[in-house]
């Protein structure tokens, strides 16, 4: 088929190299404009046009979709079978989502209706679900709430991060959208009504990643670090300084630290050193640390880190 597709991270060029590898006709990339990056702030192409540009696919780079009569008669006169959108950044007004014969259809990391929204795989984390997956879906002009086509169910490891099932469902996206594009082209793609039972996945901000001692308990605390994990790290501050957490687990309950956790506040230190590591006492049980970043560090296991800085016992994070 004819394609045009549409998008911008890694998590995208998954999709784009398996319908590449698939010998479809791709007509052309939409990507999101170069942008500036690391101390340099040196401009740097989205990951879908750099393998754009390796197979010598044209690349389109427009700064809005909406509203822009150039890019419009553009893609009309591409004249697509269908345009593929993963993780593309942009709403698609109707004037574009009318274009392709066979429609625009969009790989969403979550099993839909669940999470509509920006963020479905952090949120999935972070809530501590069970399962997620990936959805293939006819494009409308409302969010993620076009008919379904196909769904991909997965497993979330109890210590999975972010980082590591965004990638798992960008390889599972790419084989989805390969077999949704033959039951499109065969004429045998169903139509499957969304229910209404949703939740918004909105995009994550900075100001959640600080860890709240008093209010979150332990499993809420290492699904904070495990969702945030690689975005920017949940943290909290110890003496007036920052510190970074990116990899926890929970003591478990038969510890001997528990014996003695119900006179302390919680985020106190209850054991620290470089044999044992690092225990907090959170609101309903203790966080064994296991990696961990110092202000104007880098990241290490907590072993490393206690080697060369003091953290003492019963000293307590804000």
């Amino acid at each position: 088929m004819n394609i045009v597709f549409m998008g911008t991270p890694d998590f995208a060029r998954e999709s784009l190299e398996a319908i590449y590898n698939a010998k479809h006709n791709m007509l052309g990339v939409v990507t999101n404009p170069d942008r500036p990056k690391g101390r340099g702030m040196k401009l740097v192409p989205s990951e879908v046009k750099q393998f754009a540009l390796e197979k010598g696919i044209e690349v389109y780079q427009p700064d809005r979709v909406k509203n822009n009569e150039e890019f419009l008669e553009k893609m009309k006169q591409l004249n697509p079978d269908v345009i593929c959108v993963v993780a593309y950044g942009k709403i698609l007004p109707k004037t574009i989502l009318d274009i392709p014969k066979l429609g625009c259809i969009n790989v969403h990391a979550s099993l839909l209706p669940k999470y509509r929204g920006a963020a479905p795989i952090q949120w999935a984390v972070l809530n501590g679900d069970n399962i997620t997956g990936v959805t293939t879906m006819y494009m409308d002009e409302g969010m993620d709430t076009g008919d379904i086509i196909l769904k991909e169910e997965v497993i979330i490891g109890e210590d999975e991060t972010t980082g590591e099932l965004w990638d798992r469902l960008a390889k599972i996206g790419g084989k989805l959208l390969v077999k949704t594009l033959e039951k499109i082209e065969k004429g045998t793609a169903e139509r499957i009504k969304q229910g209404e039972d949703f939740t918004i996945a909105p995009m994550i901000s900075k100001e959640m990643a600080k860890i709240n001692w008093l209010a979150q308990t332990a499993q809420e605390i290492k699904n904070l670090v495990r969702g945030l994990n690689p975005i920017m790290g949940a943290y909290s501050y110890l003496n007036g300084k920052k510190i970074k957490f990116w990899k926890v687990d929970l003591a478990p309950k038969d510890d001997i630290l528990v014996e003695n956790m119900n006179f302390v506040k919680n985020g106190t230190v209850l054991l620290s050193n470089p044999k044992d590591g690092l225990y907090i006492k959170t609101k309903d049980g203790i966080l064994k640390i296991l990696e961990i970043q110092g202000e104007n560090a880098k990241r290490m296991p907590i072993q490393e880190f206690l080697r060369g800085n003091v953290i003492k016992e019963f000293e307590i994070f804000e």
